[in-house]
């Protein structure tokens, strides 16, 4: 099993970002702070090698996602997968966050039970470790699928032909906090605690300690504001997702260029009207840890995730601008449904059944996650929006 991130790591972490928080001058956005934390070399929650995903606490894990839950997850995307790839005339997949690597796994199979054919599959992830486990999941797939190649990659090319997936990964992307206090708007950041600075003269490893809370919130004005209106008068913290909507800037411009392609993202979150409703007034912001959820970012940095809700009318808009078309938006259950999932549980064991239920129930994932699809122009109605499209909410 991997190891946890340890009480040294965790206070090296915490002086690295008191580090970038005294260069900034005292304060920096939290979009800055959850970088770090999530992703700064060796020391980050997705940086270093403990156990993230699971589906259960005692193996050590923190969350459990779809592909981990149910192998029929990646089996029902791979139709869609397959559909795209004959449309857009490609033979390729990306996928970018390929966590445990079990989706890359389910796909690679699925697109072969398929008869579809694939000359490569690239992962984007920015974690070692989890480059690592990836690469020892995937390793027998070698053998088994002659022509195949599996590449890794830190980044995107200029331009891409393919199909990208992506599976809870814009919600981890970081994000800035906005506060409207008292009818005015702030940006919340983060700041020193005067306690933790008072131990500035003593090593680092006794700094961070449990009993000395080293961030805290702190206010600033700003220009910035929601995309939405949020009517009312009353206090409103929420978030605003810039770099998740580079990120999807810069893959359409990259499936633009490379002239054929597709993508599709699965994740949590709401369409704008719904993300900045008066009635959400705490925001979306969570961590996980050890299968349990809490709202406080700012302690155990770098031993928890810290995730948002995902703004899925500006990844919309953002896919379009750059010249894609949206092909669908829908629940994950819906869209599973119409990739065929209900006939694959019908021909698997009752285990496989109950765990496949979860990705269709309300109460669990179905209704909360959802599937938006974009495409360059040119791509046929797709499989997983034939019914209950939710693109006009958008």
């Amino acid at each position: 099993m991997a190891q946890p991130a340890d009480a040294s790591a965790q206070a090296e972490l915490t002086a690295r970002i008191a580090d970038a928080i005294r260069a900034a001058g005292g304060w920096i956005g939290f979009d800055r702070f959850m970088h770090l934390a999530l992703y700064a070399p060796g020391l980050g929650y997705y940086a270093h090698g403990s156990r993230k995903f699971g589906a259960l606490p005692g193996s050590g894990s923190d969350f459990v996602t779809a592909p981990e839950l149910s192998p029929l997850f990646g089996r029902a995307l791979a139709g869609q997968v397959a559909e795209s790839l004959r449309a857009t005339g490609t033979d390729a997949v990306w996928e970018f966050g390929a966590g445990s690597g079990a989706l890359a796994e389910q796909l690679i199979t699925g697109l072969a039970a398929l008869g579809q054919p694939l000359a490569r599959y690239t992962i984007v992830d920015v974690s070692g470790s989890l480059r690592a486990r990836q690469q020892e999941r995937l390793a027998p797939l070698l053998a088994a699928h002659p022509g195949l190649q599996i590449d890794w990659a830190d980044r995107l090319p200029e331009a891409l032909r393919g199909v990208v997936v992506g599976n809870e990964v814009l919600d981890a992307m970081p994000v800035q906090l906005l506060a409207r206090v008292d009818g005015q708007w702030m940006e919340r950041g983060v700041a020193l605690s005067d306690a933790f600075e008072a131990t500035a003269l003593q090593p680092r490893a006794q700094a961070a300690t449990d009993s000395v809370a080293p961030f805290v919130w702190s206010d600033r004005p700003t220009e910035l504001r929601p995309p939405f209106d949020v009517e009312g008068e009353h206090d409103f913290l929420t978030e605003i997702h810039l770099q998740a909507r580079a990120f999807i800037t810069t893959l359409a411009e990259a499936l633009v260029r490379g002239g054929a392609g597709a993508a599709f993202f699965i994740d949590y979150g709401f369409p704008e009207a719904e993300y900045y409703h008066p009635q959400r007034h705490m925001g979306t912001l969570v961590c996980h840890r050890a299968h349990q959820v809490d709202d406080d970012p700012l302690s155990a940095v770098g031993a928890k995730d810290i995730t948002a809700h995902v703004n899925f009318t500006d990844v919309a808009l953002a896919a379009q601008d750059a010249g894609l078309d949206v092909l669908g938006y829908t629940s994950q259950a819906r869209f599973l449904l119409n990739c065929g999932i209900a006939q694959a549980m019908e021909a698997a064991d009752l285990p496989t059944r109950a765990n496949a239920m979860k990705l269709l129930t309300e109460h669990e994932m179905g209704e909360l996650f959802k599937v938006i699809g974009f495409a360059t122009p040119g791509h046929p109605a797709a499989l997983g929006f034939a019914a209950g499209d939710r693109v006009h909410r958008l």
